[in-house]
């Protein structure tokens, strides 16, 4: 699928891409609207109604993963609750096995991300990630959201990626196709990003339904 030797650089998502996105969902669209239901004395699926078209308000900026804007717009605090149920996050299967494959094959492997750096921190202290990449690159320090095609201009420039040496993957297919208009060569879509909807794939990009397949046999 992938022709290795021709790639120098592993760009990679975190959420939903090598870590189960089940944990986000989960954590946005049941676990606050829980917190926010008791905190203000109103029924779970009225809170969660208003917060669902809340998040959707923001989608495609930088505060839909920014948890301080959430903390203060919600009054609660979402970093605390994140370390909450910080346990519950999970590494997609081949996951380990592939970042092997890239420390030994020599490739430069850098995460890049739409959360927010806390998050990050967070789930990377959890699954004990952080050792596999060279550098981590968020949404926020850019200033600029993934599907932007803004952010990638920005991005090569900081990270001195060659778009012609690199693979990217991804699970989000607007982010995806936000890296095919700059000129990723190699663009992969991460099927199943949340491990409950295995259906989840794209009609546009090459799936990687597991990270195992992506390493040469």
């Amino acid at each position: 699928m992938v022709p290795w030797n021709d790639i120098d650089f592993a760009l990679l998502d975190m959420d939903g891409t090598l870590l189960d996105r089940y944990f986000d969902d989960y954590f946005w669209e049941e676990h606050i609207p829980k917190k926010y239901a008791n905190k203000n004395g109103i029924p779970y699926e009225k809170a969660r109604k208003k917060l669902l078209a809340m998040y959707k308000r923001e989608e495609r900026t930088l505060n839909w993963t920014d948890v301080y804007y959430w903390s203060k717009r919600l009054r609660l605090d979402i970093v605390a609750l994140k370390e909450e149920i910080r346990d519950q996050v999970r590494i997609h299967p081949g996951v380990i096995g592939f970042l092997h494959f890239l420390r030994d094959a020599k490739k430069e492997v850098i995460l890049i991300t739409n959360a927010h750096p806390k998050t990050v921190q967070i789930k990377l202290e959890q699954t004990l990630l952080l050792p596999y990449f060279h550098t981590i690159l968020c949404s926020s320090d850019i200033g600029l959201p993934k599907e932007d095609l803004g952010f990638w201009r920005e991005a090569q420039k900081v990270l001195q990626f060659d778009k012609n040496r690199s693979v990217f993957v991804d699970d989000n297919e607007n982010v995806l196709l936000a890296a095919h208009t700059f000129g990723i060569k190699y663009v992969l879509h991460k099927n199943g990003g949340n491990s409950h909807f295995s259906d989840e794939s794209s009609d546009i990009f090459e799936p990687v339904r597991h990270f195992t397949d992506l390493i040469p046999k």
